[in-house]
């Protein structure tokens, strides 16, 4: 994934909150929104195990052709300016993500007749008061609808490696993003009041989740075009390694994977964010199209 140094970043859409102390914790209070994606999978439930016995570990590693270096002071993306500031802040990679896929859809939804609103990205560590109510890293990367932010711990990308198998790398974590992103969308046109069934392998949550993971591959058709104020393109070059790690990573947070990772068996009753094989083939149905009207998981079947 080759990032654009002469590009200008825009910090104004995320909210790097680490070392501020967030608060929080503990589970989501009856009555508030809930949280859509979290984890982008059934992580939930690996995570309560591998606590269980002993907790995560640390650590991490990227196998991608930059950056390699993961680990810098918390709070500091506030700093990312130019597309050259990820030599000295491999963190500022999150701000590549997030200005090109939200520049992306702010362009997409007008051009469509929908007004676009923003949703900023807040990174966080441990935990997090949202307008869902307070949550912990051990939810994952989630959307909140009530307001409207994408929520991230970066820690999670060492979990999606070391306990789900993925390869990782930079653009499996851009998948992940524009996954949460595409969960904004679904909120803006009305789609997420229409869950409400929560299990099973053909759930509104699953056939939600799925689309999700089909509007990140529209951002990825278009990933190399989004521009900035400009006209510099933020990312410069996308490789055919860069999609099979987006591809992997959308495998490798498949419920059938999860379950059998965590609790040795497969209980589809209990699915609410598809299938690897599901996952992998709507994220490849939008990045093959490029076209939000090819990302209708409600009207599919079999899905």
């Amino acid at each position: 994934m080759k990032f654009n140094p002469d590009a200008d970043l825009d910090t104004s859409g995320v909210e790097d909150t680490r070392g501020s102390g967030g608060g929080g914790g503990g589970r989501l209070p009856s009555g508030m929104g809930i949280p859509v994606g979290g984890g982008i999978g059934g992580i939930i439930l690996l995570v309560v195990i591998l606590l269980l016995n002993g907790g995560l570990p640390g650590g991490g590693s990227d196998n991608s052709d930059q950056p390699v270096a993961r680990n810098t002071a918390p709070g500091n993306l506030d700093s990312c300016k130019k597309g050259t500031d990820l030599t000295s802040n491999p963190e500022c990679r999150f701000v590549f993500y997030q200005n090109s896929i939200e520049g992306f859809w702010a362009a997409e939804l007008p051009r469509r007749g929908k007004k676009y609103t923003k949703a900023p990205l807040r990174v966080f560590d441990g935990s997090v008061n949202t307008g869902c109510g307070p949550a912990t890293s051990a939810v994952g990367p989630f959307y909140c609808p009530p307001d409207r932010r994408v929520y991230l711990d970066i820690g999670f990308f060492q979990t999606l490696e070391q306990e789900l198998g993925a390869k990782g790398g930079n653009f499996a974590e851009a998948y992940v993003v524009a996954h949460e992103y595409g969960h904004h969308i679904q909120n803006l046109y009305g789609i997420l009041d229409r869950i409400k069934t929560r299990e099973g392998p053909t759930s509104d949550s699953v056939r939600s989740e799925l689309q999700a993971d089909c509007l990140a591959g529209i951002w990825t058709n278009h990933a190399t075009t989004v521009p900035d104020k400009d006209g510099d393109k933020f990312i410069s070059g996308l490789t055919e390694d860069d999609i099979s790690r987006g591809l992997d990573a959308a495998a490798s947070v498949g419920d059938d994977r999860i379950q059998k990772r965590a609790q040795g068996r497969v209980s589809p009753e209990t699915f609410s964010h598809g299938t690897a094989e599901q996952r992998m083939k709507w994220f490849k149905t939008g990045m093959d199209s490029g076209d939000m009207t090819a990302c209708d998981t409600w009207s599919a079947n079999p899905l």
